[in-house]
This record gives C-alpha cells, structure tokens and sequence, in this order.
C-alpha cells in the first residue's frame, strides 16, 4: 500500500484498528508515530518529537533503532527468520535458553519460549496443574495470588488479576475461582506475612501454586511491597507442598535495579515468567522458566509433555534479538543507569507531592509512579504531557513513566516534567 495522507490513514485506523483497552470504532485519535531513534517518536504530522516515557509498555530497555539489535535482526534474516520448533531446534533459541538459565535465579533449569507474557503466564499455570496431576495430586488446581496484581489478558492470567476494579471483572462467574489474599503492603508487617501464611496453610489441600509479581505490581496498581514477603511465601510454599511462581514479564532484565525482582530477596521460584524487555522491545517473545521439580513431575504423569506448542515457538528472528539485548544490558553497567534514572525521577516527581488531588508518590529503578485521589482524566493529562514533549500513557488513578534505559538526565528530568503536568491537568 503506498504513504497514505495522513487523514486518510486516521479515517481507516478508526473504522478498521483495534487499539488496546478501546472501543470499535475508536473514538480518540491516537498519534501517527513516523520513525523512532533512541528514546524520542517522531510523529507524522510533523510536529516533532515526543520522548517515550513509557519503553513502549516498559519494552525497549534501550530505546530504538539501536545498532547492535538491528544488526542482530539482519544478521538472523539472512539466514533464516522461521523454521517450527516441533522436531528442528536452532542456535538463536538454544543459545537464549541457557543464557536465561545463567542469569536468572539458581535452580531454574528449563526454558519453555512462548509468543507474549501472557502466554508465558498460561503456561506457567498450565505447567503447575499438569505438575500435580502427573504426580496423582489433581485436586491441587487453584492458584493462589494478592489483590492488586495483574497477569495478562488471555484466560488463565485474568483469573489471577484483581477480580475487583480491575480490567477483567465483567468474566467473574465465567473464569476459575482462585484464592485471594489482602493486596501487599508497602512495608513488612507481620500480621500480613501472618495472613499469607494461614491462607496457604489452610487451601494447601486445593493449591497448586502461589504466583505473584514480585516487589512491583504492575498494570493492576503500580504498588511496591517488600521482598520479605516473597521469603514468606517461599518458605510457606516449602512448608506445605505448592509450587511458587514469579511473574518477572514487567520487573525482569534491571527494571527494579535487580536484574529480576526475586534477586532482592534472594529467592528463586518454581517457575518464572519473563518477557516485554527480553527482546529490547523488536519482537514479541516470552518465556517461562522452570525448576527440575517442577519438569520431572510433569514427566512421571500418562501424558508426560508439556502440551503446549504455538506456531512461532522459538522463533529465530526474536531469540536472535533477545540474546543481543540480554547482552547489550549484561554488558554494561545497567545498575549505575538505573540507579541514575531512579535519582533523576526521585528530583523531578518531588515536586507532585504538593500538587492539589496527588495521593501518593513513589520511585524504585527506572519506574516513577504518581497516584491521584480520583481517576485520571486520560485525555486531559496525556495532551499535557505532549505539550512537555513527552509520550505517557495514564490508566485508572495513576501517572506514571517507565523510561528506557539510555534515557539521559536531561531527559529524565523533562518526563519528570511532563508527569508532574500531567498530574495537575489531569
């Protein structure tokens, strides 16, 4: 299809896209983004460009058209850019697998590569079910989690989410029944490490694991919680035999200011999911990790697979890219810059604190949080930020910037900037 006027292009994009979270037709006209190059968009009308706040839903770690991906991208497509997992294997996916084993927490031995986080998540809690059910346990079919979280969009993930004021409501009575316990606390209290451990102890029977995002809950709230209560949940997990799953798709690869959440705490899970920055925002891949255990109980049951296998498993062209980012990271002195973000986000967002309406600001890495006393007016505080010269994305009561990586201090001041205006005009 050739350019498009820019009229034309909206007119087809409201009668025929479907945008996340949105009505068919679209009612609000999204930006037009022409180009991207390190942290800014460069929007096709031609009014410049916005510095993306947001590493396009927290993914490109080390903003666009970097040179390293690219050339990983390249290199792969010359030689092949598909092939199905079932019976081949490949370089770029194998190569990626035991990278993620070197990184991520010790005891986390097999990689199972999926097309999203939240396929990554149905997998996890798939693998948990046949884990218990190989092994002649299959009553141990619930999933315990805390209010507040969020893990995707697809079936398994939404029944885990926040059954209350959370995107997923309208499929109460129609999703699995899990069990929740009291949205973490920011800090360590013992009367709530108390609650999880009794609600574990008391469904232990029914359970086949705990999962949870561990030290940030992401799109469900935008909370920090202390990571002594990922111990408790370990220990307690140990204590009475149910599997611990970690949901790293939004705090994995240094966002937290620890290559992944769990190493705060000095944990490792039963299965990790990981995803969103793995590729460096190029491509869309996921993965979930597993312990032996967790394998071999699988193993021993009548089916002793993993029944589980999308078309693009593995692809090469994203596991190429992803072990380029993983690299580009590993290969540089991430904690200093996130520190550095965390500093610079720290200075600018001070100011909201005494804005009118502002209930709460909060920091950790490369994430700064806003929260409001009422639900954000979504139009109104992202026109503020683009007259900053930044591209946010509010949702219910919070503003909020997941910046990438190589964002400078200059820049990191101007996102601050634009939160803050956001904050006062929406």
């Amino acid at each position: 299809m050739p350019d498009l006027p820019l009229g034309d292009l909206l007119e087809l994009d409201r009668r025929h896209v479907w945008h996340p979270y949105g009505p068919m037709p679209g009612r609000q006209e999204p930006l037009v983004v022409e180009s991207a190059s390190g942290v800014r968009l460069r929007l096709a009308d031609g009014s410049g460009e916005l510095i993306d706040g947001m590493s396009s839903w927290w993914s490109a770690i080390h903003g666009y058209n970097h040179p390293v991906l690219n050339e990983a991208v390249r290199g792969q497509l010359g030689r092949m850019s598909h092939v199905m997992f079932g019976g081949l294997t490949h370089e770029p996916a194998v190569a990626l697998a035991k990278r993620l084993v070197d990184i991520s927490p010790e005891g986390l031995e097999h990689v199972f590569l999926t097309d999203s986080g939240s396929v990554s998540v149905e997998v996890a809690v798939k693998m948990c079910l046949q884990h218990w059910r190989s092994l002649g346990r299959p009553e141990k079919r619930r999933m315990l989690t805390w209010r507040g979280g969020y893990h995707g969009d697809t079936w398994q993930p939404m029944s885990v989410c926040d059954p209350k004021g959370g995107m997923h409501e309208l499929w109460q009575g129609a999703l699995p029944v899990q069990v929740f316990a009291d949205a973490p606390p920011a800090a360590y209290e013992e009367a709530y490490a108390d609650h999880l451990r009794e609600l574990i102890e008391r469904h232990a029977g029914e359970l086949a694991a705990v999962i949870v995002e561990p030290v940030v809950q992401g799109a469900g709230g935008m909370r920090f919680h202390s990571p002594a209560y990922l111990r408790v949940l370990r220990e307690a997990c140990d204590a009475h035999d149910v599997l611990l799953v970690f949901d790293e798709i939004a705090t994995g690869f240094g966002r937290t200011g620890a290559l992944f959440a769990a190493d705060h705490a000095g944990v490792t899970p039963d299965v990790m999911c990981v995803g969103k920055a793995m590729t460096g925002g190029y491509l869309t891949m996921a993965a979930t990790l597993c312990t032996s255990r967790v394998a071999d109980g699988i193993s021993r049951g009548e089916v002793p697979v993993l029944a589980h296998g999308p078309t693009f498993m593995g692809n090469p062209l994203a596991a190429a890219v992803a072990g380029a980012s993983i690299d580009l990271l590993l290969g540089q002195d991430w904690p200093t810059e996130v520190k550095r973000i965390e500093t610079g986000l720290r200075e600018g967002l001070a100011e909201a604190e005494a804005l009118p309406g502002v209930r709460e600001v909060r920091v950790l890495g490369a994430i700064g949080v806003v929260q409001l006393e009422h639900p954000v007016d979504m139009e109104a505080a992202t026109r503020a930020a683009v007259r900053e010269g930044v591209w946010l994305r509010p949702f219910r009561d919070l503003i909020y910037t997941m910046p990438p990586f190589i964002t400078g201090d200059d820049d990191v001041a101007q996102v601050a900037r634009a939160v803050c205006a956001a904050a006062r005009e929406g």
